[in-house]
């Protein structure tokens, strides 16, 4: 697209005095569409920034591809390396409620006047190269700027969409991750296994060592591999792990075992961070990796917490996969729960409700209601997003697949929220799940600006 279209949009960009919002609002603008797969416009902008070569030259490079995990694993890879004395840059999407949630330095949030300054350099950048950017182009090249101008010692990306065309991918990695793969965002990765599997291994390169995080690889998968003359570390096949009790874990790999403290993240997640750590050339001793583990978290990843004498349990899952981590973790957490409880059988379990449109709304309905849970109401609303689920597209989901719990409309999360806290009591479980539109609404319909 040129840059002559875009121009027709917005011909105004902010100066350094614009606010945080400002500069969000004029990105979202400039280019004709939220997603478009490529690096053919970002590429001559990204080497005017001086960035293609800036990570490989200065930091170890940790790249996060996958249908679901990316968050959780790059969050622990993180806060492994971090308690191992390096400085470490983390860059992760979607946000919940704020944008300065996706760009960390040593765990900390940038700052809104460093965010500006980064967006004011890649939009000239930009305009230099005559080129138009999408939303996520233009951030995740000032989050690798921010990252390049603080002399992060690591960087752990984690890829938005996909992998091979994704913004990350213009940083060679030394260490790939792909988490898992499973059908999603069919209309840009394609509708089957092998294809989706293709486009999450394009972060692989020539000799680099990949952690896959499941059991069972595509024949696609298999094939990069290959070609690129790739190190494979398995799930279940080169490093495992077992749960010993509530408290403790132990992970194994051809050259050690230890025994760990529980995260407050999924082990399948952290396995696989774990195994990343220990593939590469850094060096994090035992104590490191287990500060680590007692001290890493991830707003909105099964998230419980006590909010308000409620006890809620946030978790984005909106795919086949994600749905089937939550209840994985759910059952057993319920059971806790009620036993928690002075009286069990008056508790109950209640859920928040929304997803974006071209999501499949009705399988993760089943799957929820399903599952053998005491579920004994859904409250509904849409998501202040142009792809939210209307209204019509929820309740219609929902009443093929709800049978026995009651299903409430509300006009937003904010008025969701207040209902659910209205109609519960301090022993039920509210859930909160469908997106991450969903969650971060509904934290700041609680006013929870804490996002971890």
């Amino acid at each position: 697209m040129s840059a002559s279209i875009a121009n027709t949009v917005n011909t105004d960009s902010p100066n350094s005095q614009s606010s945080l919002t400002e500069w969000l609002d004029y990105m979202q603008q400039i280019h004709v569409s939220a997603i478009d797969m490529g690096l053919t416009r970002v590429l001559p902008v990204a080497e005017s920034l001086g960035l293609v070569q800036s990570a490989k030259d200065d930091a170890y490079v940790f790249t996060v591809a996958g249908t679901n995990g990316k968050g959780s694993t790059t969050a622990v890879i993180a806060q492994m390396c971090q308690a191992g004395g390096y400085k470490t840059a983390l860059y992760q999407s979607p946000h919940l409620s704020v944008f300065n949630e996706r760009v960390r330095i040593n765990g900390e949030m940038v700052s809104d006047e460093t965010l500006i300054d980064a967006f004011s350099k890649v939009e000239s950048a930009r305009l230099a190269c005559d080129l138009t950017l999408s939303f996520f182009e233009m951030t995740t090249l000032a989050a690798l700027l921010i990252f390049a101008e603080a002399d992060c010692d690591v960087w752990v990306l984690e890829v938005g969409l996909g992998g091979r065309l994704d913004v990350v991918n213009i940083i060679d990695p030394d260490m790939a991750v792909i988490t898992n793969i499973g059908i999603d965002h069919v209309d840009w990765l394609g509708d089957n296994i092998e294809d989706i599997g293709s486009e999450k291994a394009g972060i692989l390169r020539d000799d680099i060592t990949l952690i896959y995080g499941a059991a069972t690889m595509p024949d696609s998968v298999q094939r990069l591999i290959k070609s690129h003359n790739a190190t494979c570390y398995q799930a279940e096949q080169d490093f495992s792990y077992r749960v010993v009790d509530t408290q403790s874990w132990q992970y194994s790999n051809a050259a050690a075992t230890l025994e760990l403290p529980r995260p407050a993240l999924s082990l399948t997640n952290t396995a696989n961070a774990l195994s990343a750590v220990l593939a590469s050339p850094l060096t994090v001793d035992a104590e490191g990796i287990a500060q680590a583990l007692r001290t890493v978290k991830l707003a909105g990843r099964f998230d419980y917490r006590k909010i308000a004498t409620r006890h809620w349990l946030f978790d984005v899952a909106h795919n086949e996969q994600g749905v089937e981590f939550l209840l994985a973790q759910l059952l057993p957490l319920w059971q806790e729960h009620v036993s928690r409880q002075s009286s069990p059988s008056s508790a109950s379990i209640k859920i928040l409700f929304s997803m974006l449109g071209d999501k499949d709304i009705a399988m993760v309905a089943q799957r929820l209601s399903d599952a053998g849970l005491p579920i004994t109401d859904w409250y509904i609303a849409e998501i202040d997003h142009p792809r939210a689920a209307s209204i019509d597209e929820l309740q219609t989901a929902l009443a093929v697949y709800v049978k026995d719990a009651a299903i409430h409309v509300c006009t937003d999360l904010q008025q969701a929220t207040q209902a659910i806290i209205k109609d519960s009591k301090p022993q039920d479980l509210l859930v909160v799940s469908g997106s991450f539109h969903t969650i971060g609404e509904a934290l700041t319909a609680l006013d929870v600006n804490e996002c971890l």
